[in-house]
């Protein structure tokens, strides 16, 4: 009789890993104290500043006292027909500077994203305008729009055409500095753009011209919808630099003639030089309040847009 020696098999157990650190899901991999440099930075360039303009917009003060007044400033401020003026200009401004560099952005990113001679040429002078100082740009245009002797003028009659008064004419003034901030910004608009084209996958373009689209229909079908993150992104940058724009303006017209190119930030800066630091300081509350109120829910609006396609 013999005895059967060989070994049973037996489930062998897979040896059991480092455990993994779990990380909950949206929770950060840096510990909290990593963001105290920025914080600090935050609130003491932010936060505080904020605080306390909100403070002394309810003062009367001046630079060694301070008296408590309530919302007279804020009543005062609505009172001012320069004020409203300023603030009325500001919104036209606004709404004229983002509406042409969101179109002639994505116009110019298509024309730059395509087969074109120098390419990366052009894109570099396209951004150029953006790296100029704002003071530099409104003295420069301002000498080319001098009705009588400036060279956009002088081209103009080359070809029989009269050119307006562009900075001293009440009807031209606001849209003159805005067209002369659109071409300085649309260059950041068009570098946004062409980041966002350029990261759209060829495969659809293949696959539209297979099935005989035009470019039209691929530009409407395929670029526009897949660029809207860059077209958000366009949309917030735009308005709040419209919105608060100030050293263009104040460069090439100082607000005037009168007050017709007066937008909110040349006003309170006015105020400020006349000595009414209050008042001034309300109008800066103002248009903080008005700039959050129409950006942080535009800005909610175009991500739930995009999270939604």
């Amino acid at each position: 009789m013999t005895l059967n020696t060989a070994p049973t098999p037996t489930a062998v157990r897979p040896v059991p890993q480092a455990a993994q650190p779990k990380r909950r899901k949206g929770k950060s991999p840096y510990p909290y104290w990593f963001y105290l440099p920025a914080a600090v930075i935050y609130t003491a360039l932010f936060l505080v500043p904020t605080i306390v303009s909100f403070f002394f917009s309810l003062t009367r003060w001046n630079l060694s006292e301070f008296t408590f007044i309530g919302l007279d400033n804020f009543v005062q401020f609505f009172q001012e027909p320069a004020l409203i003026k300023g603030l009325t200009n500001t919104f036209i401004y606004g709404l004229v500077t983002s509406v042409l560099k969101v179109v002639l952005g994505m116009l110019l990113a298509v024309l730059l994203t395509s087969q074109i001679i120098a390419r990366g040429y052009l894109r570099s002078v396209m951004f150029f305008p953006v790296l100029l100082s704002s003071i530099g740009v409104g003295i420069v245009f301002t000498a080319l729009m001098d009705p009588r002797n400036g060279m956009i003028n002088e081209g103009l009659a080359a070809i029989g055409i009269q050119g307006p008064a562009w900075l001293t004419d009440p009807a031209w003034a606001l849209i003159s500095v805005a067209l002369v901030d659109v071409w300085k910004g649309v260059g950041l608009a068009t570098v946004i753009y062409i980041a966002g084209i350029v990261s759209i996958p060829q495969e659809y373009f293949e696959a539209a011209k297979m099935d005989g689209a035009s470019s039209f229909k691929s530009f409407f079908n395929i670029t526009l919808p897949l660029a809207r993150p860059a077209t958000a992104t366009v949309i917030i940058l735009s308005l709040i630099g419209g919105l608060r724009s100030f050293d263009l303006i104040w460069a090439m017209t100082k607000g005037g003639p009168g007050f017709t190119s007066d937008v909110i930030a040349s006003v309170i800066y006015k105020q400020y030089q006349a000595g009414f630091y209050g008042l001034s300081t309300a109008g800066n509350v103002v248009l903080f309040l008005i700039v959050t109120a129409i950006i942080l829910p535009l800005s909610m609006f175009l991500n739930r847009k995009e999270v939604e396609q």
